[in-house]
């Protein structure tokens, strides 16, 4: 059995909105997709942004075979008790040595805990589809990258991304948007793979996310005006219904990076496979 430990990156408003308009707290969906690939794991969570949040200390989080981060709606720099607690925790992770991943803020949480630091794109936001992701020399090695191509797309919504970089970081990939799209980070003995996108997405979450976010993006110019934005979001619901429908992947620019569910969690299956797995049996724990 393997044990994981999923940290929800959002304050109690912001999940507790996500599962009004979903069904689930992201957290309970990040779960959900790592039970269906290691169907052996069990997974609690955990709730730093919260205050008096009961957390593991460094001999609980060595009680787990890996830690996996979500994404947030907060920025870093902004700082706070609600992230500075994230980054604590974090930084704790490293000690425990228990693997860790961590998607979209989970990536900016663990470059800052390690040294690094995040800031607004000034490319501005990458939402729905990141595009063009390019493994870099070290990633087209790496095992974390295993099974992409030396380019693809991936689900993701982030206006940060990383910029000052970590002392003991690998840069796996790329692309126009952002320098660090996915990275190893070593820090304090501990190992990081990370993504700024969102292998763990499905296509329903992506226009759930639209949906909930679209004034701001039809201020930001993604889209025309609320109708725009809502037919967008119709036709990713319809994908995801009936991801055969070859003339709205078509129209909305979406190959089989995303549409096949495999594919589009890549990194997740890697990190249990590569990192989660032999470190448990060198643990003495298989």
């Amino acid at each position: 059995m393997l044990r994981f430990l999923v940290v929800e990156g959002n304050v109690r408003e912001s999940r507790e909105g996500f599962r009004d308009a979903y069904g689930l707290t992201p957290s309970e969906s990040y779960a959900n997709v790592l039970q269906h690939l290691a169907p052996d794991a069990v997974c609690d969570i955990a709730f730093p942004a919260d205050d008096g949040a009961n957390l593991p200390d460094g001999e609980g989080l060595e009680g787990y075979d890996g830690v996996f981060l979500t994404g947030s709606g907060l920025n870093v720099y902004e700082g706070g008790p609600a992230i500075e607690r994230q980054i604590e925790l974090m930084r704790a992770v490293y000690k425990s040595k228990t693997p860790a991943f961590g998607s979209c803020w989970g990536i900016q949480i663990g470059a800052v805990a390690a040294g690094g630091s995040v800031t607004k794109n000034v490319r501005g936001r990458e939402i729905n589809v990141a595009r063009n992701i390019a493994p870099t020399e070290a990633g087209l090695s790496h095992p974390l990258l295993q099974g992409r191509p030396r380019a693809y797309d991936a689900p993701c919504s982030h206006l940060d991304h990383v910029t000052g970089l970590p002392g003991e970081i690998k840069v796996l990939a790329s692309n126009a948007m952002s320098e660090v799209q996915a990275a190893e980070i070593r820090h304090e003995g501990g190992v990081f793979w990370g993504v700024q996108y969102h292998p763990e997405f499905d296509l329903r979450t992506m226009a759930i996310i639209l949906e909930r976010y679209g004034d701001g993006l039809i201020r930001e110019g993604f889209f025309k005006d609320r109708a725009d934005c809502d037919r967008f979001a119709a036709d990713m619901h319809t994908l995801h219904d009936e991801p055969d429908r070859v003339d709205v992947a078509f129209r909305l620019g979406i190959g089989p990076d995303i549409l096949d569910p495999v594919t589009r969690r890549t990194e997740l299956t890697n990190f249990i496979a590569h990192q989660v797995r032999p470190t448990k049996s060198a643990r003495g724990r298989a």
